[in-house]
């Protein structure tokens, strides 16, 4: 396989997981309370505690990427905020 499958591949394992997600998925209340609650400055910040590339935050931002199990136990382990209140945040938002 080569890189441009690869990158197809990936794109459409993107897509299918966002048409998955639930519509009320809200990522952006997740960042910033994880942003406010450690404080730091910036979503740079936050990837740096959370040992991620910046490209994982953003593409969780602009909700082209879930939260998935791995990056939601490191924020959990970085923060100490339970991981139920964690996902509660993601839809917290619309109620």
């Amino acid at each position: 396989m080569n890189v441009r499958q690869k990158k197809q591949e990936m794109l459409a394992a993107m897509h299918r997981a966002r048409a998955l997600e639930p519509s009320s998925f809200v990522p952006n209340k997740l960042l910033d309370t994880l942003i406010e609650k450690m404080h730091l400055k910036n979503d740079a910040e936050l990837c740096r505690v959370l040992e991620v590339q910046p490209p994982i935050i953003s593409k969780i931002r602009h909700r082209k990427l879930n939260v998935g199990a791995t990056i939601l136990l490191r924020m959990h382990e970085k923060s100490n905020i339970p991981i139920r209140e964690l996902k509660e945040l993601t839809s917290a938002a619309l109620h």
